[in-house]
């Protein structure tokens, strides 16, 4: 989908937004078609410029078409669509002003929210920890929608790409889309592995050192091809 088109609020919806929402919407269905969200209970951004788009409150993502783009600016004014914005614009906007993220994901993945409610941190029970930053951290509880939950994530989040959010969810982000998402997924599995591993009678996981998970990160520098 390219072009430029008006806004229901004026302002020209520029083609790289266009495209933008697009992707927004594949990934958020994404998240119900796999499994990490029910309904309308994650929500995702892009960051296009100083304007981030983002999934809107309540309306469920087979719905959402390119008429319905929504978006704010960094402090939270909308400038784009009529649709009411997530209500954990927050978080999101709270990570755009402290990273340099270029997307969003926010989930209720079953096996990272039942992590969420036992630990304060992930277990190292695999090496891909090192691809999130190190130790994925769990955010104390607060309300949903609100800057104190927000400045919990943020605090989770440093030297991280990725964190738990307690009896909550998920939280990751990336330079792009597709990245943010990647992270969610490995996010889950990691706990899904943790769970597993864990509930076997008479036996306890082995788990990586600190050490170990962070030259995994040095490793993984290099990673992929390269041209």
């Amino acid at each position: 989908m390219t072009g430029e088109r008006q806004d229901q609020r004026g302002r020209k919806v520029r083609p790289e937004e266009v495209d933008a929402w697009e992707s927004l919407v594949a990934t958020a269905r994404r998240t119900v078609s796999d499994g990490l969200v029910v309904g309308t209970s994650g929500n995702v951004s892009v960051r296009v410029g100083d304007t981030v788009l983002v999934t809107p409150s309540g309306v469920p993502y087979d719905r959402l078409t390119a008429e319905d783009v929504t978006g704010v600016d960094l402090e939270g004014g909308q400038v784009l669509g009529t649709l009411v914005p997530t209500s954990e614009l927050p978080m999101h906007l709270a990570v755009y002003r402290a990273t340099d993220a270029g997307a969003v994901v926010h989930t209720h993945a079953v096996h990272a929210t039942a992590v969420s409610t036992l630990v304060s941190e992930l277990p190292l029970i695999h090496y891909m920890a090192a691809a999130l930053g190190g130790p994925v951290r769990v955010a104390p509880y607060a309300t949903y929608g609100t800057h104190e939950l927000a400045e919990n994530m943020l605090r989770a989040l440093t030297d991280r790409t990725a964190c738990l959010l307690r009896n909550h969810g998920t939280i990751t982000y990336g330079t792009t889309l597709d990245q943010a998402y990647d992270r969610t997924a490995q996010l889950e599995w990691m706990c899904r592995l943790w769970l597993t591993a864990s509930s076997v009678p008479g036996l306890s996981p082995t788990l990586l050192s600190r050490g170990q998970v962070a030259e995994v990160g040095e490793r993984l520098r290099g990673y992929g091809q390269r041209g």
